[in-house]
């Protein structure tokens, strides 16, 4: 605190303080120590853009430390901080790793932003890459790929090449990371040829660090997301790893291997492991080809001519829909991605369930039923996503049988909000059959005198449904209807209405004193939907009333102007199919009705009147003669479907198959294909990683390894990334090591002591030929816990590297 002491003694002496505690005098002054303290305190914490920016530029290290740990806070809560950015970039060559750090994320944020200075620092960048400290690579790699300006696009891309092959994984999943922002930035390919990139993708794909996999699949997906023959020789490695990576990367990994395997593997439910038994089939869901021949034999046999060549294209359709056995690679992505469903992050689940959903066999879709009701434990949004799903699901017939034993889980609860009470409410109405409807119907009955208004209208909605669906519960559900016609909410009556005229449609001759009952209604109901709903009733039905009809048109009559729109519709074809069926008596009222209408202001109900004129009341066109037809033609009863039906035809998880339209960004499932990839494509051995070794980047070595990475690792970055020599020679070894073991066993001249010394020492051979396996695996070399250990003094980065080197021994 040196500089802040004599910059405070200088800011004191200007304003007269300093020269009298400098001659010793007696007790200063109280109101000279105050300013003194407060003008330390605003130098020290750098209150005011003026004082921030000079501690930026000329304070000291820790003051500039505490400096960007508050500008870095307040850009985490929102806050713009772009006017430091020509400050806080000179601070790229600080000393402090943690100083360093803090720039290089202040930089990524606003690179984009403001190129043109950023790139007045990129020779600092560029020494950043080949900085010991894993994190200070990383950072830099960020920045260089965040500056969107197209002349650095060469020096970007060869900071890929050298992250690409580095021996912290870390380092290696940020230049996975580059490599979309990196393609994005010349889509054109003008300045970068995109098989460059597909090559640095490659070798990444050869990554065996469950930390770098993730990010590696994202870069495919944006750059070659249909190049599937990069993927080929790395699916198995992908599936038996899937339960290393990150939950980010297993939702991308799985996306990816859903696409994959339809596009390279026939649709399972063809399958004859996936098929369940029939009549006409034997236990794996096909018949025996001695079967076939036999039958095949006989119909030669007894027919002849034409018949046989209609055999014949019966028997090509039979071959070409002949049922498969699963590819066991297929069979393997179910698998791994089944020990998925237990994970704790709902995306990761909701993943697994597209694979299942897409690319699984129908009778194994009840796995991801118990995992999917799991997710209703948790927060709203997570919820609705988990709802929209099952409900997508359990509007398919064979697919709602799995969801009727947990039909428990979708009760309604008292803090569920509205869109989460509706689309359980749907699920319940799907879930209605034979076995269920008893306790489903107890339920609607207790949410139909919820206080809820609009909820209880949606569960009378449902009733109506679920009566529709199930013809033996139809008498009950009306009967329970009709009750709600003397609730006090003109709310429920009026949804019962509506729904009771839905439910006669389907056989109204045997319910003809429920019309009459609701006929009595069509006067002191409020509700215009619901009394236009009761007149449509009496005009469609008048032959069943033939009393009360009339009586209520004449009522209605009276009050023609003072009602709603939709009701006046109603009055005038009431008017026009009672003229029809009863002219006597109903020739003025339809008259009178018309006069009305003529001269409303609803221009709807002006044309519907001439239109009822030109029909009834000109004789002598060819629409008067058919009038009847026009009228009283029976109109089909409604077909009641789920709302959440169309959503099938987009994938589990995604945007779009919650707003069930395609949005920005959707990318459809491919079809199933009728040309399976060969399985010898997916027969690959990897290849061994050499990479560089971390003892290259010892204290006091760093100039070496800089070395290295400026010289593109110093491997002959083309040829030695995953060396095939390497593999070749521990190979060799071990078979040099395999036969000394044989030679020690078959020794016999030896004694015992001899035989168990030799023995022990083959063991040691072996155990130092498996260290020096794991130190020339994927990192490059022995790991990064010893250069680390060098960095944990000075800015405690040590642990990070240390984990990263774990994660990689641990998917060795």
């Amino acid at each position: 605190m040196a500089g802040e002491s004599h910059s405070s003694a200088g800011m004191m002496g200007a304003e007269g303080f300093g020269s009298d505690s400098q001659r010793g005098m007696s007790p200063p002054d109280r109101r000279g120590s105050t300013l003194r303290e407060r003008a330390n305190h605003l130098v020290g914490t750098g209150k005011g853009p003026k004082d921030r920016k000079q501690i930026l530029e000329i304070g000291e290290p820790k003051q500039k430390l505490k400096e960007m740990r508050e500008v870095i806070k307040e850009m985490a809560m929102g806050e713009d901080r772009s006017d430091l950015f020509p400050t806080v970039v000179k601070n790229v060559v600080a000393k402090s790793v943690e100083l360093r750090k803090l720039v290089y994320q202040y930089v990524v944020r606003y690179a984009e932003e403001l190129p043109d200075i950023a790139l007045l620092s990129i020779s600092s960048f560029q020494k950043g890459l080949k900085d010991p400290n894993q994190l200070i690579r990383a950072s830099a790699l960020r920045v260089l790929s965040s500056i969107r300006v197209d002349v650095i696009i060469p020096i970007v891309q060869i900071a890929v090449n050298q992250a690409a092959v580095d021996m912290s994984p870390y380092v290696r999943k940020c230049a996975a990371h580059a490599l979309p922002k990196l393609y994005h930035l010349d889509p054109d390919g003008e300045m970068m040829d995109k098989e460059s990139l597909i090559e640095v993708l490659d070798k990444l794909l050869h990554d065996r660090t469950s930390l770098v996999l993730g990010s590696t699949i994202m870069a495919f997906e944006e750059i070659c997301p249909d190049r599937f023959d990069l993927i080929h020789k790395h699916f198995r490695k992908l599936c038996n790893t899937l339960v290393d990576v990150d939950e980010w990367g297993q939702i991308i990994i799985l996306k990816m291997l859903a696409r994959y395997a339809r596009s390279n593997f026939l649709n399972p439910a063809d399958a004859e492991d996936a098929m369940g038994g029939s009549d006409d089939a034997t236990f794996y869901g096909a018949k025996k080809d001695d079967e076939e021949d036999d039958e095949d034999d006989d119909d030669d046999d007894d027919e002849s001519g034409e018949d046989d060549d209609e055999d014949g294209e019966g028997k090509k359709k039979k071959k070409k829909h002949q049922a498969h056995m699963m590819d066991p690679d297929h069979r393997l992505l179910l698998r791994s991605s089944q020990g998925l469903l237990t994970s704790r992050n709902s995306g990761v689940i909701m993943a697994v369930v597209q694979i299942y959903e897409c690319c699984a066999p129908p009778n194994e879709l009840g796995i991801i039923v118990k995992p999917l009701t799991r997710l209703l434990r948790g927060h709203r949004e997570v919820q609705n996503v988990a709802l929209i799903t099952i409900a997508s699901l359990v509007s398919s017939e064979s697919r709602r049988i799995a969801f009727e034993p947990f039909i428990k889980t979708f009760f309604i609860r008292g803090d569920d909000p509205g869109f989460i009470r509706q689309i359980k409410l749907e699920i319940l109405t799907c879930l209605a059959s034979d076995s269920t409807i008893g306790i489903i119907l107890r339920e609607f009955q207790m949410y139909v005198t919820d206080v809820d208004k609009l909820f209880a209208c949606q569960a009378i909605q449902c009733i109506g449904r679920v009566a529709a669906k199930l013809e033996h519960v139809t008498d009950q559900c009306l009967s329970g209807l009709m009750l709600l016609l003397k609730s006090t909410s003109e709310a429920v009556v009026a949804e019962a209405v509506v729904v009771i005229k839905r439910l006669l449609q389907q056989n109204p001759e045997t319910h003809k004193e429920i019309i009459e009952r609701m006929s009595r209604l069509a006067t002191t109901i409020a509700v215009p939907a619901a009394r236009a709903s009761i007149l449509w009733l009496l005009g469609e039905y008048s032959a069943l009333v033939p009393k009360i009809a009339p009586d209520v048109l004449r009522e209605l009559a009276k009050s023609f102007g003072d009602e709603e729109d939709i009701v006046k519709l109603q009055i005038l074809n009431l008017a026009a199919k009672l003229y029809l069926t009863n002219q006597k008596q109903t020739k003025l009222l339809l008259k009178y009705v018309l006069d009305l209408a003529k001269y409303d202001l609803n221009y709807d109900l002006r044309d519907r009147a001439r239109y009822v004129r030109a029909v009834l009341h000109i004789k002598d066109t060819k629409l008067h003669k058919h009038a009847k037809h026009l009228f009283l033609t029976t109109k089909p009863a409604p077909e009641f479907q789920s709302m959440y039906d169309a959503h099938h035809r987009f994938p589990s998880g995604t945007l779009s198959h919650m707003m069930n339209e395609e949005v920005t960004g959707y990318v459809p499932m491919p079809e199933w294909t009728t040309d399976p990839s060969d399985p010898e494509l997916r027969n690959h051995e990897d290849k061994v990683y050499e990479g560089i070794s971390s003892d290259s980047y010892k204290a006091g070595d760093s100039h070496a390894a800089s070395s290295l990475l400026a010289g593109g690792g110093g491997l002959g970055f083309e040829d030695q990334f995953y060396s095939d020599d390497d593999s070749d020679d521990s190979s060799d070894s071990d078979d040099s090591d395999d036969s000394d073991d044989t030679s020690d066993e078959d020794d016999e001249e030896g004694g015992e002591a001899a035989k168990k010394a030799k023995a022990d020492d083959s063991d040691d051979s072996d155990d130092s030929d498996d260290d020096d396996d794991e130190d020339a695996s994927e990192y490059g070399g022995s790991t990064t816990e010893e250069s680390s250990d060098d960095d944990d003094d000075e800015d405690g980065s040590g642990s990070g590297s240390g984990s990263g080197s774990g994660s990689g021994s641990d998917s060795d």
